[in-house]
């Protein structure tokens, strides 16, 4: 009989996160270090490079280990979906660590699978639920914060000392736009929108 194959997927939503907590409990449960693949992406789909090659190793003498649902995908849908690709298409297990009833390995029955899918539709429904607030959250915290006043995006770069001078030369025709743009080391059309803006606000 062919020894069963076991891997493991991890997933950060980005380069800062630490996958540490990830990989010591797929090497807990006796996941190889080489059969580890990772992805750092969002959850929000499965355009991801690792799990895609991951994929393709799966078949009916695999286990595909993950420590909790929200790193397989977060998109209700689409989490369904690859969850039948796995286990109905590619015939392979699925074992979710921190949710013991997500293992397809027990209860080979009509009973374990509904089970499954049952519980599988909720955490489904939840980590999109959570994903589509924490974004509601972010939008809402954001237009919050422009209401008090706070600045999004670089700092402005500070006029140069000669700035006032260049202007008020420009506009009194002394000297074109080009030669005070060039005396402030700007483009004639940044300097244009400067000098409309500046003396906009200007008390």
């Amino acid at each position: 009989m062919e020894k069963q194959k076991i891997y493991g997927y991890m997933r950060v939503s980005s380069k800062e996160q630490n996958e540490d907590r990830q990989r010591i409990a797929l090497l807990k449960t006796g996941v190889p270090e080489q059969q580890i693949y990772m992805d750092k992406l969002s959850g929000k789909d499965f355009e991801r490079p690792q799990y895609k090659k991951l994929i393709r190793k799966l078949d009916c003498n695999s286990v595909l280990y993950v420590k909790s649902i929200d790193r397989l995908g977060r998109n209700y849908v689409d989490l369904n979906e690859q969850w039948r690709i796995i286990t109905k298409e590619k015939g392979a297990d699925i074992v979710v660590i921190d949710m013991p009833l997500l293992d397809t390995r027990r209860e080979k029955n009509l009973l374990g699978t509904f089970i499954s899918d049952v519980v599988l539709s909720l955490l489904g429904y939840v980590a999109e639920n959570e994903r589509i607030n924490i974004k509601q959250r972010q939008a809402e915290g954001i237009i919050a914060a422009k209401m008090r006043g706070v600045r999004f995006g670089r700092p402005p770069i500070p006029l140069p000392d000669n700035f006032d001078e260049m202007r008020k030369c420009w506009r009194e025709g002394d000297i074109t736009i080009k030669e005070a743009a060039e005396a402030c080391n700007m483009k004639a059309k940044t300097f244009y929108s400067k000098a409309v803006k500046y003396e906009r606000e200007k008390p």
